[in-house]
């Protein structure tokens, strides 16, 4: 590991207690006009939101918890209740395709953190992805808690515990396999963060704005890497929020997750184009192997300063 990164841990690694909610509200309150947005994009997770969303209502958005002044669900073509849930718990729920229409929606969980920026106004913007079970509002102000008590830090990610079933720190494995030693090859740098790719992290907006959104799910690590490039690495920060528990997903949805990653990386390294942006898998069929050809994610939206509508908000 690079002296710096190691300098680096010693800075900018903290624990949610560190900054209890106490002195994260008096901070806010100083910052005169400062607000906070929690977005939580959504596809399929009735089971999952309304709770998330009750601890975050009950906990930081209270009269004198006044943490968290924005609280929105992104629903991206769920076909169970998540909407329904979600708003009778007491977010703002906003359909994915009601944002920006002029630009027909991709899928993906990055074109939803993008489009989020148009429909929220916090200053800072805390992502939290809606299928965690046992969720802790420490998610929320653990990962806020720098951005409002130090003015040079940009963006800060979670870091946590993974369990995989009943076996500790097993979950995260395309993180292990594909995306550290991306990372500590390639952007040695940020071979200090823990979790690379989870999808609870807070910046500002004032960065965001400024950063393109990978559509899939090479969105967290594009993010990452184009923040360093962007702000530098002593901006950038991740506080420990314990563990975290969510569905797991299957083995060949992890390879497609690994392959939109690496061409995440790869656009980054070499600014190219794949040749051959598909990933074939292979499933057991009655009769053998079947091949199965997915699509890489290969869309990119620019940084949202570039956006026209974006911008006429702002200068409103």
């Amino acid at each position: 590991m690079l002296d710096e990164v190691e300098r680096w841990l010693s800075r900018r690694s903290w624990a949610a207690a560190d900054r209890p909610l106490e002195r994260l509200v008096a901070a806010k309150r100083e910052k005169h006009g400062t607000s906070v947005s929690v977005v939580l994009p959504a596809l399929n997770e009735e089971e999952t939101v309304g709770e998330i969303v009750s601890v975050i209502r009950r906990e930081l958005m209270s009269a004198s918890v006044p943490l968290v002044d924005e609280l929105v669900v992104i629903d991206s073509g769920s076909t169970d209740r998540t909407a329904e849930v979600a708003e009778a718990a007491g977010a703002r729920v906003v359909h994915r395709d009601s944002i920006l229409p002029r630009m027909p929606a991709l899928p993906g969980k990055g074109e939803v953190l993008w489009r989020s920026l148009l429909v929220t106004t916090g200053d800072i913007v805390c992502f939290v992805d809606a299928d965690l079970k046992d969720f802790s509002a420490d998610f929320v102000s653990g990962i806020v808690g720098p951005l409002l008590t130090d003015p040079e830090v940009q963006l800060v990610k979670a870091m946590y515990d993974r369990p995989l079933g009943d076996a500790a720190g097993q979950g995260g494995r395309v993180t292990e396999l594909v995306a550290r030693p991306l990372l500590n090859l390639h952007w040695p740098q940020l071979a200090g963060f823990v979790q690379p790719l989870g999808g609870e992290y807070a910046a500002r907006r004032t960065l965001l704005e400024q950063l393109p959104f990978p559509v899939g799910y090479g969105v967290e690590l594009g993010l990452l890497v184009d923040a360093l490039h962007t702000v530098g690495l002593d901006a950038l920060a991740q506080v420990d929020v314990g563990v975290r528990k969510h569905r797991h997903q299957d083995g060949r949805a992890l390879g497609r997750m690994a392959a939109a990653i690496y061409r995440t990386a790869q656009l980054r390294l070499s600014r190219g184009h794949l040749v051959r942006p598909s990933l074939t898998q292979f499933e057991r069929g009655e009769n053998g192997f079947v091949p199965r050809t997915y699509a890489v994610d290969t869309e990119e939206r620019p940084p949202m300063r570039e956006i026209s509508e974006y911008a006429a908000r702002r200068a409103a």
